[in-house]
């Protein structure tokens, strides 16, 4: 049987907010350009695999912002999950089980609803 873990409930926010911060980045970096600053298309046929890419024009400050305070926040909370002084309670061999359960764990509860 799977060892279950109580987690407290700021580590299981933690989580959840990192989730979807990384949700929300993956998402602004698939509509933004390819490039930060304006470049010119390309199209590379001489290595393994074609590649193209089309005219960039560039991300815009009010962009470049947005994806610095997701990353920032990302990393903010990446770090607070990572530190939370739960992890001390748990033996350093279970550690990486029970950091899989947290990752996991709020998708079990949608999925008991």
């Amino acid at each position: 049987m799977a060892t279950t873990y109580d987690f407290p409930s700021d580590l299981l926010a933690g989580q959840e907010e990192l989730h979807q911060v990384r949700a929300e980045l993956s998402a602004l970096l698939k509509r933004l350009p390819w490039s930060v600053v304006p470049l010119d298309g390309f199209s590379d046929e001489a290595g393994w695999r074609k590649v193209e890419r089309p005219a960039s024009p560039g991300w815009t400050p009010d962009e470049q912002a947005e994806v610095e305070k997701l990353r920032q926040r990302e990393h903010e909370l990446a770090v607070f999950v990572t530190t939370h002084r739960f992890w001390v309670e748990v033996t350093q061999g279970e550690r990486v089980q029970a950091r899989m359960r947290l990752k996991h764990a709020h998708g079990d509860e949608r999925d008991d609803t």
